[in-house]
């Protein structure tokens, strides 16, 4: 899943604060690119939680934003089975 995020400022040269949408509290994030203030990055992250109206991503510090703020980057494919191996009797 990713979440659209916006620039706010760039903590170090290798950290930059970001704010996403529905969520109250800016947290950095390591980016090497050169992002600038007031750009839009998109956030990848892996789903931990779905309630009724919320959604739940590990960015680094978990992010519950509404189901409308974030958006599907992959199509999810269950991990596949290996073939059970059987021993000789």
């Amino acid at each position: 899943m990713a979440i659209t995020a916006r620039v706010l400022t760039r903590v170090t040269e290798d950290r930059v604060r970001v704010s996403t949408p529905g969520y109250e509290f800016p947290h950095s994030i390591i980016d090497h690119t050169k992002v600038h203030r007031g750009q839009q990055i998109d956030l990848k992250g892996e789903v931990t939680r779905i309630d009724e109206d919320t959604v739940t991503i590990d960015l680094g510090p978990l992010v519950t934003v509404d189901r409308d703020k974030v958006r599907l980057m992959e199509k999810y494919r269950p991990p596949k089975r290996k073939a059970l191996v059987v021993a000789p009797d």
